[in-house]
Protein backbone atom coordinates (compact mmCIF):
# COMPACT_ATOMS: atom_id res chain seq x y z
CA UNK A 1 0.00 0.00 0.00
CA UNK A 2 1.46 3.48 -0.59
CA UNK A 3 -0.50 6.71 -0.36
CA UNK A 4 0.96 10.69 -0.81
CA UNK A 5 1.20 13.18 2.21
CA UNK A 6 0.27 16.85 0.52
CA UNK A 7 0.26 20.01 2.47
CA UNK A 8 -0.40 23.73 1.26
CA UNK A 9 2.73 25.58 1.06
CA UNK A 10 3.99 29.04 0.47
CA UNK A 11 1.15 30.95 1.92
CA UNK A 12 3.11 33.71 2.98
CA UNK A 13 3.03 37.25 1.87
CA UNK A 14 5.79 39.93 2.23
CA UNK A 15 6.52 40.35 5.86
CA UNK A 16 3.77 38.50 7.12
CA UNK A 17 4.96 34.63 7.81
CA UNK A 18 1.79 31.98 7.71
CA UNK A 19 2.56 27.99 8.48
CA UNK A 20 5.59 26.21 8.96
CA UNK A 21 7.03 25.50 5.90
CA UNK A 22 10.86 24.76 6.95
CA UNK A 23 9.59 21.91 9.44
CA UNK A 24 6.45 20.08 7.61
CA UNK A 25 8.44 19.87 4.59
CA UNK A 26 10.61 17.20 5.86
CA UNK A 27 7.11 14.79 6.52
CA UNK A 28 5.22 15.39 3.31
CA UNK A 29 5.47 14.30 -0.15
CA UNK A 30 3.99 17.05 -2.25
CA UNK A 31 3.57 20.66 -1.68
CA UNK A 32 0.21 22.40 -3.39
CA UNK A 33 2.39 26.00 -3.82
CA UNK A 34 0.24 29.76 -3.71
CA UNK A 35 0.40 31.05 -6.59
CA UNK A 36 0.04 34.68 -5.28
CA UNK A 37 -3.50 35.45 -5.63
CA UNK A 38 -4.87 33.68 -2.11
CA UNK A 39 -1.40 34.25 -0.98
CA UNK A 40 2.05 34.33 -1.38
CA UNK A 41 4.59 36.49 -3.70
CA UNK A 42 7.63 35.92 -5.71
CA UNK A 43 10.08 35.49 -3.34
CA UNK A 44 7.92 33.25 -1.47
CA UNK A 45 7.29 30.88 -4.37
CA UNK A 46 10.83 31.03 -5.14
CA UNK A 47 12.07 30.09 -1.89
CA UNK A 48 9.15 27.51 -1.74
CA UNK A 49 9.61 25.87 -4.89
CA UNK A 50 13.66 25.61 -3.81
CA UNK A 51 12.59 23.83 -0.79
CA UNK A 52 10.82 21.47 -2.16
CA UNK A 53 13.15 20.68 -4.93
CA UNK A 54 16.16 20.10 -2.21
CA UNK A 55 13.89 17.84 0.02
CA UNK A 56 12.26 15.75 -2.93
CA UNK A 57 8.82 17.00 -2.56
CA UNK A 58 6.88 17.09 -5.45
CA UNK A 59 5.64 20.59 -6.49
CA UNK A 60 2.38 21.81 -7.37
CA UNK A 61 0.58 24.96 -8.05
CA UNK A 62 -2.40 25.62 -5.49
CA UNK A 63 -4.26 28.55 -7.47
CA UNK A 64 -7.06 30.41 -6.08
CA UNK A 65 -9.78 32.81 -6.61
CA UNK A 66 -8.07 36.53 -6.89
CA UNK A 67 -9.00 36.77 -3.03
CA UNK A 68 -5.91 38.00 -1.47
CA UNK A 69 -7.73 39.82 1.49
CA UNK A 70 -10.03 36.84 2.18
CA UNK A 71 -7.22 34.05 1.40
CA UNK A 72 -9.03 32.68 -1.29
CA UNK A 73 -12.61 31.50 1.21
CA UNK A 74 -14.71 34.06 -0.56
CA UNK A 75 -17.92 33.44 -2.71
CA UNK A 76 -17.00 34.85 -6.66
CA UNK A 77 -18.94 34.96 -9.08
CA UNK A 78 -16.75 34.20 -12.28
CA UNK A 79 -17.39 33.03 -15.47
CA UNK A 80 -15.87 30.35 -16.90
CA UNK A 81 -13.71 32.10 -19.40
CA UNK A 82 -12.32 34.13 -16.51
CA UNK A 83 -11.66 30.94 -14.30
CA UNK A 84 -10.41 29.03 -17.12
CA UNK A 85 -7.80 32.00 -17.32
CA UNK A 86 -7.30 32.22 -13.95
CA UNK A 87 -5.85 28.93 -13.79
CA UNK A 88 -3.42 29.53 -16.67
CA UNK A 89 -1.83 32.50 -15.49
CA UNK A 90 -1.14 31.09 -12.01
CA UNK A 91 0.06 28.00 -13.17
CA UNK A 92 2.17 29.67 -15.72
CA UNK A 93 3.90 31.78 -12.70
CA UNK A 94 4.31 28.61 -10.52
CA UNK A 95 6.11 26.96 -13.65
CA UNK A 96 8.70 30.00 -14.38
CA UNK A 97 9.64 29.21 -10.51
CA UNK A 98 10.25 25.71 -11.27
CA UNK A 99 11.90 26.15 -14.70
CA UNK A 100 14.55 28.72 -13.09
CA UNK A 101 15.15 25.66 -10.05
CA UNK A 102 14.86 22.79 -12.43
CA UNK A 103 11.55 21.38 -10.70
CA UNK A 104 9.12 19.66 -12.48
CA UNK A 105 5.66 20.87 -11.87
CA UNK A 106 3.55 17.73 -11.03
CA UNK A 107 -0.16 18.81 -10.24
CA UNK A 108 -2.66 21.63 -9.61
CA UNK A 109 -5.03 21.13 -6.76
CA UNK A 110 -7.72 24.06 -6.42
CA UNK A 111 -7.26 26.01 -3.54
CA UNK A 112 -9.83 27.57 -1.02
CA UNK A 113 -13.51 28.32 -1.89
CA UNK A 114 -12.72 27.71 -5.72
CA UNK A 115 -12.28 23.64 -4.33
CA UNK A 116 -15.59 23.78 -2.77
CA UNK A 117 -17.58 25.43 -5.66
CA UNK A 118 -16.21 23.08 -8.10
CA UNK A 119 -17.05 20.03 -5.78
CA UNK A 120 -20.99 21.27 -6.35
CA UNK A 121 -20.95 23.07 -9.30
CA UNK A 122 -20.32 22.06 -12.66
CA UNK A 123 -19.65 24.92 -14.44
CA UNK A 124 -16.56 25.62 -12.46
CA UNK A 125 -15.15 21.96 -12.14
CA UNK A 126 -15.33 22.36 -15.91
CA UNK A 127 -13.62 25.71 -16.18
CA UNK A 128 -10.72 24.88 -13.69
CA UNK A 129 -10.42 21.30 -15.52
CA UNK A 130 -9.90 23.14 -19.12
CA UNK A 131 -7.77 25.77 -17.44
CA UNK A 132 -5.27 22.82 -16.26
CA UNK A 133 -5.34 20.81 -19.43
CA UNK A 134 -4.88 23.92 -22.01
CA UNK A 135 -2.11 24.46 -20.28
CA UNK A 136 -0.45 20.86 -19.56
CA UNK A 137 -2.39 17.68 -20.16
CA UNK A 138 0.44 16.09 -18.44
CA UNK A 139 -0.53 17.91 -14.87
CA UNK A 140 -2.22 15.83 -12.17
CA UNK A 141 -5.52 17.34 -11.16
CA UNK A 142 -6.31 16.91 -7.24
CA UNK A 143 -9.81 16.64 -6.41
CA UNK A 144 -11.90 15.52 -3.33
CA UNK A 145 -12.62 11.72 -2.46
CA UNK A 146 -15.57 10.12 -2.04
CA UNK A 147 -19.13 10.31 -3.60
CA UNK A 148 -18.70 14.31 -3.06
CA UNK A 149 -16.10 14.21 -5.34
CA UNK A 150 -17.42 12.62 -8.25
CA UNK A 151 -17.98 15.77 -10.25
CA UNK A 152 -14.78 16.78 -10.40
CA UNK A 153 -13.11 13.04 -10.97
CA UNK A 154 -15.75 12.79 -13.86
CA UNK A 155 -14.91 16.32 -15.42
CA UNK A 156 -11.80 15.70 -14.53
CA UNK A 157 -11.47 12.09 -16.61
CA UNK A 158 -13.19 13.91 -19.74
CA UNK A 159 -10.53 16.84 -20.17
CA UNK A 160 -8.04 13.86 -20.57
CA UNK A 161 -6.48 14.44 -17.03
CA UNK A 162 -5.36 12.40 -14.52
CA UNK A 163 -7.12 12.74 -10.72
CA UNK A 164 -5.63 12.06 -7.74
CA UNK A 165 -8.56 11.45 -5.14
CA UNK A 166 -7.69 13.43 -1.67
CA UNK A 167 -8.78 13.59 1.53
CA UNK A 168 -7.87 15.83 4.89
CA UNK A 169 -6.93 13.87 7.81
CA UNK A 170 -6.82 16.99 10.05
CA UNK A 171 -10.52 18.07 8.86
CA UNK A 172 -13.78 16.80 10.09
CA UNK A 173 -16.48 15.71 7.45
CA UNK A 174 -20.20 15.71 7.40
CA UNK A 175 -22.50 12.88 6.97
CA UNK A 176 -22.97 13.52 3.15
CA UNK A 177 -18.94 13.62 2.85
CA UNK A 178 -18.00 17.39 2.34
CA UNK A 179 -15.75 19.41 4.80
CA UNK A 180 -17.27 20.76 7.97
CA UNK A 181 -17.18 24.66 7.50
CA UNK A 182 -14.10 26.44 9.64
CA UNK A 183 -16.71 28.57 10.62
CA UNK A 184 -17.55 25.41 13.15
CA UNK A 185 -16.44 24.12 16.51
CA UNK A 186 -14.22 21.08 15.32
CA UNK A 187 -14.02 21.62 11.73
CA UNK A 188 -10.37 21.08 12.65
CA UNK A 189 -8.96 18.51 14.21
CA UNK A 190 -5.25 19.44 15.80
CA UNK A 191 -4.95 16.27 18.39
CA UNK A 192 -1.79 14.59 16.47
CA UNK A 193 -2.85 11.09 17.70
CA UNK A 194 -6.51 11.35 16.59
CA UNK A 195 -5.49 12.66 13.22
CA UNK A 196 -2.85 10.17 12.75
CA UNK A 197 -5.33 7.31 13.66
CA UNK A 198 -7.77 9.29 11.18
CA UNK A 199 -5.02 8.67 8.16
CA UNK A 200 -4.40 5.61 8.93
CA UNK A 201 -7.92 4.61 8.76
CA UNK A 202 -8.31 6.80 5.06
CA UNK A 203 -5.45 5.03 3.50
CA UNK A 204 -5.71 1.45 4.58
CA UNK A 205 -9.26 1.09 5.43
CA UNK A 206 -10.86 3.59 2.55
CA UNK A 207 -13.19 5.21 5.28
CA UNK A 208 -13.34 8.15 7.32
CA UNK A 209 -15.87 8.86 10.49
CA UNK A 210 -18.03 11.72 9.76
CA UNK A 211 -18.71 14.28 12.63
CA UNK A 212 -21.68 12.37 13.52
CA UNK A 213 -20.37 9.23 13.65
CA UNK A 214 -21.60 7.96 10.38
CA UNK A 215 -19.02 5.81 8.52
CA UNK A 216 -18.18 7.26 4.96
CA UNK A 217 -16.55 5.52 2.14
CA UNK A 218 -13.82 7.21 0.39
CA UNK A 219 -10.56 5.90 -1.90
CA UNK A 220 -7.82 8.30 -0.97
CA UNK A 221 -4.34 8.61 -2.76
CA UNK A 222 -3.04 11.73 -1.11
CA UNK A 223 -3.84 13.04 2.37
CA UNK A 224 -4.10 16.97 2.74
CA UNK A 225 -2.52 18.02 6.15
CA UNK A 226 -2.37 21.69 7.34
CA UNK A 227 0.86 23.35 8.14
CA UNK A 228 -0.94 26.75 10.10
CA UNK A 229 -2.88 24.55 12.51
CA UNK A 230 -1.29 24.44 16.30
CA UNK A 231 1.37 21.41 16.50
CA UNK A 232 1.30 21.36 12.70
CA UNK A 233 5.35 19.64 12.72
CA UNK A 234 3.99 17.20 15.36
CA UNK A 235 0.72 16.35 13.93
CA UNK A 236 2.72 15.60 10.71
CA UNK A 237 5.25 13.75 12.08
CA UNK A 238 2.93 11.64 13.61
CA UNK A 239 0.72 10.95 10.54
CA UNK A 240 4.01 9.88 8.59
CA UNK A 241 5.17 7.86 11.60
CA UNK A 242 2.36 5.95 11.87
CA UNK A 243 1.73 5.34 8.17
CA UNK A 244 4.79 3.85 7.70
CA UNK A 245 5.28 1.68 10.93
CA UNK A 246 1.58 0.09 9.36
CA UNK A 247 3.60 -0.92 6.33
CA UNK A 248 2.06 1.92 4.21
CA UNK A 249 4.69 3.51 2.10
CA UNK A 250 4.62 7.13 1.94
CA UNK A 251 5.73 8.94 -1.49
CA UNK A 252 4.82 11.19 -3.61
CA UNK A 253 1.69 11.43 -5.95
Amino acid sequence: MKVDINCDMGESFGAYKLGLDEEVIRYITSANIACGWHAGDPLVMDRTVRMAKDHGVGVGAHPSYPDLLGFGRRNMTCSAEEIRNYMVYQIGALRAFCDVHGAKLRHVKPHGNLYLTAVEDENTARAIAEGIVSFDSDLMYVGLAGSKGKLMTRIGVEVGLKVVLEAFPDRAYTADGTLVSRKHPGAVIKEPERVAERALKMARENKVIAIDGTEIHLEAETLCVHGDTPGAVNLVKQIRERLEKEGIEVKPM
